[in-house]
């Protein structure tokens, strides 16, 4: 079945104002994220990791790098959900590739103890207040498939992604949403999906996120 993805055919009919993508590295989150803004007419929220100045060190040598990298994307994180509460009379909808919770996540992964007690403190202080999104959307995908996928997009900072930092951000990503009740979630096994060039798996997928609506839930393209 074809889903309607026309501009008559918005988050506002399904009374989701703001939606999230998430998942781990290499995973498809923001190219999702576009296709989707552009097919519900929604504003568009993109993390910016080429403006950290820390990334390319990060994954050259994590241990001196990971705590200005994490506090750096936490304020840029912070400013970014300011923004979102604020609203937007000409684009009410909302499509972000990132949850303001995985900078925790992230942190609790690349920190030792006393860096992740510091960052948590700033951490604390600044996330008092965030929008909520009405639905979550995790992309989920086994290591081999992001390695592949980030070797794929080519961005020079990646280059020296480790497998075995991938499947420690796989599965903290695993352990969050285990427990994750904040928001409707919609689970995608994203290992085989081609959510740019397969209509089916695209329209299928849109109509699942225009009728979820509370608990938990599972899509599964290669089933379709």
């Amino acid at each position: 079945m074809m889903t309607d993805t026309s501009p008559g055919n918005t988050l506002a009919q399904s009374a989701k104002k703001f939606i999230v993508i998430e998942g781990a590295i290499g995973v498809g989150k923001t190219a999702l994220a576009n296709k989707m803004a552009l097919s519900l007419n929604a504003r568009l929220e993109l993390e910016d990791p080429d403006s950290n100045p820390f990334l390319e060190k990060f994954y050259e040598n994590p241990t001196d790098s990971a705590l200005p990298l994490q506090l750096y994307f936490l304020f840029q994180r912070h400013k970014h959900m300011q923004q979102l509460s604020q609203p937007d009379l000409f684009s009410p909808n909302i499509i972000a590739d990132y949850l303001i919770d995985k900078d925790r996540l992230f942190a609790q992964v690349t920190l030792n103890d006393d860096e992740f007690t510091l960052y948590d403190q700033v951490y604390q202080h600044l996330t008092i207040q965030h929008p909520q999104p009405d639905l979550v959307i995790y992309l989920q995908a086994p290591v081999e498939v992001l390695l592949e996928r980030v070797k794929k997009r080519g961005r020079q900072y990646e280059k020296n992604i480790q497998p075995d930092y991938l499947q420690k951000i796989n599965s903290a990503y695993t352990q969050f949403f285990h427990y994750y009740s904040s928001s409707p979630l919609l689970i995608v096994n994203a290992s085989t999906i081609d959510l740019m060039n397969n209509d089916v798996h695209y329209n299928e997928l849109m109509e699942r996120v225009l009728s979820t609506q509370a608990g938990r839930h599972y899509f599964n393209p290669a089933n379709l």
